[in-house]
């Protein structure tokens, strides 16, 4: 009786053993085929691409970005004289335009825009359209896409003798084109292309054309955490402005400083709208009509996001 029941004992026991060696193969390949099914679920994500540009400008133009849904931007840009204008203008800095503005995201795709540029007494408003983002993941899409249009007005007081169809509403309105078109290359460098229209339904001078068209470039390379390195460039093809303008180039350094960005540059334009530095460029960059200036970018969260 004894010796049946060790045998049955030991039966038993070599049965919950085997049972157990079948059960841990097994529970372990369904460990491993869920492991794997995470990471194709995973590796089918569609992620989008943040922080192209770093701001919604990137010297002169327009970048990709906008301020995101129920966020208000507020920014200063600022501009002194030429440096060459030598030391009785303190190289500059006793002059200056100046132009404010406010940037409202309806959405993470939609703005709108409205400024006011000492320059021309010109107010300005816009909107701007997130077409296509760049995307990483199953199927990446391999670029940014942002539309953008503007109006803009000078409000200068009418000149006495100038002649009627400068004194019309009309003819102090001007209206701006784009479509920016950026890559973020890895987490360091980001490049935009940024073909341009410009029309301007009255001009003063001979050789100025009433459409002009142009193709934008610009770049931001990081440096540090917080520190970049911007640049971009208009070139204005052929035969749609008079002699004595030029490309808007610009140089500058991104600060990235807590809740805003605090932009240094240098450029050979005055103008701070795309109706000013893409057709009226006055300054040849390497002839020392440069203007040193600066843009303070602010964000305000007016509606948030549930």
């Amino acid at each position: 009786m004894r010796r049946h029941f060790y045998t049955n004992f030991c039966f038993a026991g070599l049965l919950l053993v085997g049972l157990l060696a079948l059960t841990s193969p097994a529970r372990a390949q369904t460990d491993l085929l869920r492991d794997l099914e995470k990471q194709t679920t995973d590796s089918t994500k569609r992620e989008p691409v943040a922080a192209t540009f770093k701001g919604t400008h990137i010297i002169n133009a327009q970048s990709v970005e906008t301020p995101g849904h129920g966020t208000l931007a507020f920014l200063i840009q600022h501009r002194f004289g030429t440096l060459n204008s030598g030391a009785y203008e303190f190289f500059g800095l006793d002059n200056a335009e100046l132009r404010l503005s406010f940037e409202y995201g309806l959405s993470d795709r939609l703005a709108v825009g409205v400024g006011r540029s000492s320059q021309e007494k010109t107010f300005d408003g816009f909107l701007k359209y997130r077409a296509l983002r760049q995307t990483s993941g199953a199927r990446p899409v391999p670029v940014s896409v942002t539309l953008f249009a503007s109006s803009a007005i000078t409000t200068l007081k009418f000149n006495e003798v100038a002649n009627t169809s400068e004194r019309r509403v009309g003819s102090r309105l001007d209206y701006a084109y784009q479509v920016l078109i950026a890559r973020k290359f890895n987490s360091n460098l980001s490049v935009q292309l940024m073909p341009t229209l410009i029309h301007r339904n009255y001009v003063a001078l001979a050789g100025m054309q009433n459409d002009v068209y142009s193709i934008g470039a610009g770049l931001r390379q990081k440096l540090t955490k917080r520190v970049a390195l911007t640049a971009d460039y208009f070139y204005v093809l052929p035969g749609y402005v008079a002699d004595n303008f030029h490309n808007a180039l610009g140089l500058g350094v991104d600060i990235e400083t807590g809740g805003h960005v605090f932009q240094l540059h240098v450029t050979n334009s005055k103008g701070m709208t795309e109706k000013f530095f893409v057709p009226q460029t006055e300054g040849n960059f390497f002839k020392g009509d440069i203007y040193f200036g600066f843009t303070v970018a602010r964000n305000f969260t007016i509606k948030s996001q549930l």
